[in-house]
């Protein structure tokens, strides 16, 4: 019998990316001397140094997959980023301090491609991050995430730990947040056209639909964590994404959401609605580098298993 020498905390656990996490393990990618340990907010408040302190002391981790973070769409960011900030900032020095004084081997944390600076050049890359201010929509959210990022540099250097970071494009996939308000666009969209194809109205889509995005289903993005929490020994992050070929605008996303849940309705753009940045086009070529095989989910595929998802789900995914 295979003794247990890795044992995997997984904070955000029952999110939309540690969700998939858990899928891809139990599903046979999980390896005999790993032990995964998935909490949520409902284990220990992590904004609390001594509630996460307590959860460390109680899992003993020897590795950790740090996905908790104060998240929301545009709009809640436009209205709250101060919130954000705070929230988050406390969250990541008290889960990676919490990693640092109890030897923990390994942490792997999620930031976010919100965290590059609005004005670049494209495609951006992880050399990137700090070269100017995020885009001013959600700067509490972003410069949290980025601090991950000077926080790990100054684990590595002054005491030898090794925590990186990895920086996802849009995420998608089952358990995702499907809020209309509150969620990204991707699943906003997909609760839209339900509820558009039920009372035969319009799908009315917030902004112009010109604005071009590289998304990442969520199964895809929890394979790739594995092998960065395995393989990837750098400090730097690393940008998970799929190419630049396969970025796809708003109005082509709704599109495919539409053809996934054979929503027959008119299309309508509110333009009187902010669009947010243009675009964040990311390079995927370091990902390539080590990676050059990797299969990624078609998006439209995706769309669809996305889409059967919630609609079997349907009570519970619309909270």
């Amino acid at each position: 019998m295979t003794e247990v020498t890795k044992r995997i905390l997984v904070t955000g656990g029952t999110g939309l990316v540690g969700r998939a996490i858990e899928k891809v393990v139990a599903d046979g990618e999980g390896r005999p001397d790993e032990e995964w340990i998935f909490v949520s907010s409902q284990d220990a408040d992590l904004t609390s140094s001594s509630e996460t302190k307590a959860l460390f002391e109680r899992h003993k981790p020897t590795h950790v997959i740090h996905l908790a973070a104060m998240v929301g769409g545009l709009f809640k960011n436009l209205r709250s980023n101060l919130d954000f900030w705070r929230t988050n900032i406390h969250i990541n020095d008290n889960v990676l301090h919490s990693a640092h004084e109890s030897g923990v081997q390994k942490v792997v944390s999620c930031l976010s491609t919100c965290i590059f600076p609005d004005k670049t050049t494209y495609p951006i890359d992880e050399t990137m991050i700090h070269n100017g201010p995020p885009h001013s929509s959600n700067f509490g959210y972003s410069y949290a995430k980025r601090m991950i990022d000077v926080q790990n540099r100054g684990y590595s250097e002054q005491h030898g730990r090794r925590f990186t970071a990895v920086i996802p494009t849009n995420v998608f996939g089952p358990h995702d947040n499907f809020n209309i308000e509150d969620g990204h666009v991707l699943p906003g969209l997909i609760h839209k056209v339900y509820l558009a194809k039920q009372s035969g109205s319009a799908l009315t889509v917030w902004g112009t639909g010109k604005p071009r995005r590289q998304f990442i289903y969520s199964l895809d993005l929890a394979r790739l964590f594995l092998w960065v929490l395995r393989e990837y020994d750098e400090v730097e992050p690393i940008i998970l994404s799929v190419g630049e070929e396969d970025e796809v605008s708003i109005r082509e996303a709704a599109e495919a959401i539409a053809e996934a849940m054979e929503f027959r309705g008119e299309l309508v753009f509110d333009t009187t609605k902010s669009d947010g940045q243009f675009k964040k086009t990311a390079s995927n070529a370091k990902l390539r580098q080590y990676l050059p095989g990797f299969q990624f989910t078609p998006f439209r595929e995706a769309v669809k298993e996305t889409c059967a998802w919630f609609d079997a789900n349907y009570a519970n995914a619309r909270k």
